[in-house]
C-alpha cells in the first residue's frame, strides 16, 4: 500500500537534525504533560516516535484516499448554493479522514485538545497532504491560523475557539479586498463597536479569500474611523455560527479547484476583537502571513515531489526509437535538475521550521515565566534567522513547484498536454503558489535588507566552517569561492549606492542567496547520509554555479545608465 511518508526516507531524514532535541525540549517544555495526558511523551525518543507514527497515519491517508479523489475534486470543484460554499462531494470525505485520525489542533497545546506538534512536523504533514492535492493541503493546513488566537486572544477566547479547531472545524484568514491585494495597508471593511450588544460589527466586502466559508474567520478591518493606513487595522474573530457573512461568488480558477476562493459579503456581522486595536496589520498579520508563508513552501515541496514522481514514473515506461526515455541525456538532466531542486527546496524548509520553532517556543514559555538571559539571547537570534529564511524558504520553493511541474509535462510530450494526465493538473496548481501569500517579487524585498546588511553573507561563511566528509569537501571549496563572488557582486551594488540599480538586481542577489545557502545545507545533508543526496548535492551545486557565476558576471558589468535600456514606458 502506497504511503507518501514511507516511501520518502528523505522526510524521517529530517527529523534527526540536530536542533531536534531542543524543539521537543521546549515544545514538551520537559514532557510536563506525560502526567495529564495519555498521548504525550515522556522524553525526546518518545516524542520522536510519536512523530514518526503520526507521519505515517498522515502518509497512508494522503496516498489512499487524498490522492485518488484529487481528480475528482479538480473536476467538481466547490459550488454556491444560497449563498453558502459547498465543496465538491470528495472533498467531505478528505475531511472526515482528517478528522477521524485527529490530524486538526495540529501545532495547539493538548489541554485545548490539540497534538502540540512543532512547525517541522506540520510542515511535513502539510508536504504529504500537498502531494496528494494541494487544493485540499490549503483547506486542511488554514487550521495554522489559530496559532494567531493563541498567541494574541483571551484566554476565554482560547477554551472556546480552540477545541473547535482541534475536532475539525475550518478556518480562514479574511485580509484582501477588492482594492486592497498586495497593499493591506488600503483595507477599508469597516469595524465599529456596537454597544447595546456588547461586540463589534463587521460591515464590506472581501475578495480572494481562500476556503472563504469556513467555520472560523480571522478577519482585518479598519476600526479607527477617518484612518487611511496600517494604523487604523484590527483583527477580529468571526464565527459563521452568529451569521451576518454570505458568499457572493466562487472564483473560477486556473486550479487548486478544490480550495474555494470566496467574495465575502459582511452585513452587520457580529465580531470579537482579537488581542489590542491598531494592531491588526502591524503586528498580528505579520505574524499570520509568516506561518501561512510556511505553509506555501511546505505546499510547494509537496508538490515539487509530486511532478518529479510523475516525470520519473513516465520515463521509465515510455519508449521511444526502441530505448526506455529516461536513459536520453535530455530527460534524465531533468529529472536529475527535478530532484535536486526537490531536496534542495526540501533541506531549506526544514530548516526554516527549525528555527520557527525555537523562537515560537521560546515565546510561548515567556507567557508564563520569565526567560533567562541565555533564553532570550536565543530567542532573538532564531527570531531573526526565522525571518530571513521564510521568504528565501517561501520565494524559492514556490517557484521550484512551478519549474518542476513544467518539467513534467515536458518529459510527458504531447500527453502531458492531455487533460487526463495529473502532470497538467500539476502545472495549473503550481501557478498561484508564487502569487498568493506573498508574490515572489514581495518575498525579494523582504529577503533585501538581510542580504544588503550581510546576514545571509555571515551565514554562509559560518556554514563553511562545518565539517562533512572526504567525498563533499570538493563541493564545499566550489561553493566557497561561489561565496567570494556573491561577497563581491554585493559590494558593487552597495558601493554604488544607487536604490533603483539596488531594487532592479535584488532578484539576481536573491536567487544567489537561496542557490549557495540551499547548497551548503545540502552538503551537509549528503555528508550524513549520502545514498540519500549525494546525486542532488552534485547536481544542486553545479546548477548554483550556473546561476551565480552568470549573475555576478551581470552584476559586475552593469551601469546606472544600464536601467533606461529597460524601461518600457
Amino acid at each position: 500500500m502506497a504511503n507518501y511518508y514511507i516511501d520518502q526516507p528523505e522526510i524521517e531524514f529530517h527529523l534527526n537534525h540536530p536542533l531536534m532535541k531542543r524543539i521537543v525540549e521546549l515544545k514538551e517544555r520537559n514532557f510536563a504533560d506525560k502526567d495529564k495526558h495519555e498521548d504525550a511523551p515522556v522524553n525526546y525518543e518518545d516524542a520522536i516516535e510519536n512523530y514518526k507514527r503520526i507521519l505515517d497515519i498522515t502518509g497512508e491517508i494522503a496516498a489512499n484516499i487524498i490522492e485518488p479523489n484529487s481528480e475528482a475534486v479538480d473536476q467538481e470543484g466547490p459550488h454556491l448554493i444560497d449563498n453558502r460554499m459547498h465543496y465538491a462531494s470528495k472533498t467531505y470525505q478528505n475531511l472526515e479522514a482528517t478528522r477521524q485520525a485527529g490530524l486538526w489542533g495540529v501545532s495547539m497545546p493538548r489541554r485545548y485538545g490539540g497534538l502540540n506538534l512543532p512547525n517541522v512536523v506540520f510542515s511535513m504533514l502539510s508536504e504529504m497532504i500537498s502531494s496528494a492535492d494541494a487544493g485540499f493541503q490549503n483547506i486542511w493546513s488554514l487550521q495554522s491560523c489559530i496559532d494567531t488566537l493563541y498567541e494574541f486572544g483571551t484566554d476565554e477566547q482560547r477554551e472556546r475557539f480552540i477545541p473547535r479547531i482541534s475536532k475539525g472545524e475550518t478556518m480562514s484568514m479574511d485580509l484582501t479586498e477588492p482594492d486592497a491585494g498586495s497593499d493591506l495597508q488600503r483595507v477599508m471593511l469597516k469595524a465599529t463597536f456596537d454597544e447595546k450588544e456588547n461586540c463589534w460589527r463587521l460591515n464590506g466586502v472581501k475578495r480572494f479569500i481562500t476556503n472563504g466559508d469556513s467555520d472560523l474567520h480571522l478577519v482585518l478591518a479598519r476600526s479607527e474611523e477617518g484612518t487611511h493606513d496600517g494604523r487604523g487595522l484590527s483583527m477580529f474573530i468571526y464565527d459563521k455560527r452568529d451569521g451576518g457573512v454570505d458568499v457572493r461568488h466562487i472564483e473560477h480558477k486556473l486550479g487548486i479547484h478544490g480550495s474555494p476562493t470566496c467574495e465575502l459579503v459582511y452585513k452587520n456581522a457580529k465580531a470579537e476583537l482579537v488581542g489590542n486595536t491598531r494592531m491588526g496589520l502591524i503586528k498580528y498579520v505579520m505574524a499570520l502571513m509568516n506561518g501561512a508563508r510556511l505553509g506555501i513552501a511546505a505546499q510547494s515541496v509537496g508538490l515539487s515531489y509530486e511532478a518529479y514522481k510523475e516525470g520519473l514514473n513516465y520515463a521509465r515506461e515510455r519508449a521511444q526509437f526502441g530505448k526506455k526515455i529516461i536513459t536520453f541525456p535530455a530527460v534524465y538532466d531533468m529529472l536529475a535538475r527535478m530532484k535536486a531542486k526537490l531536496d534542495a527546496g526540501r533541506s531549506l524548509l526544514y530548516q526554516t521550521a527549525r528555527y520557527v520553532d525555537i523562537y515560537k517556543a521560546l515565546e510561548d514559555i515567556a507567557r508564563d515565566e520569565k526567560l533567562s538571559p541565555e533564553d532570550r539571547q536565543e530567542m532573538k537570534k532564531y527570531t531573526r534567522l526565522a525571518d530571513a529564511f521564510t521568504p528565501l524558504a517561501k520565494g524559492i520553493n514556490s517557484e521550484y513547484a512551478n519549474q518542476n511541474a513544467y518539467d513534467a509535462i515536458s518529459i510527458h510530450g504531447g500527453s502531458g498536454f492531455i487533460m487526463e494526465y495529473k502532470c497538467q493538473r500539476l502545472f495549473r496548481d503550481a501557478r498561484i503558489f508564487s502569487i498568493y501569500e506573498g508574490t515572489t517579487q514581495l518575498q525579494v524585498v523582504a529577503a533585501i535588507r538581510y542580504i544588503t546588511n550581510g546576514t545571509y553573507l555571515t551565514i554562509m561563511k559560518e556554514m563553511l566552517e562545518t565539517a562533512v566528509n572526504d567525498a563533499m569537501q570538493p563541493l564545499k571549496t566550489r561553493v566557497a569561492t561561489l561565496v567570494s563572488l556573491y561577497e563581491e557582486a554585493l559590494e558593487k551594488i552597495k558601493e554604488s549606492n544607487h536604490q533603483e540599480q539596488q531594487d532592479f538586481l535584488a532578484r539576481r542577489l536573491y536567487n544567489m542567496t537561496a542557490g549557495i545557502i540551499q547548497s551548503l545545507l545540502l552538503i551537509e545533508d549528503a555528508s550524513k547520509a549520502p545514498e540519500l543526496f549525494e546525486k542532488s548535492a552534485n547536481v544542486f551545486v553545479r546548477l548554483t554555479e550556473e546561476e551565480v557565476i552568470g549573475n555576478v558576471a551581470y552584476i559586475k558589468a552593469f551601469k546606472a545608465e544600464d536601467l533606461q535600456s529597460h524601461v518600457t514606458e
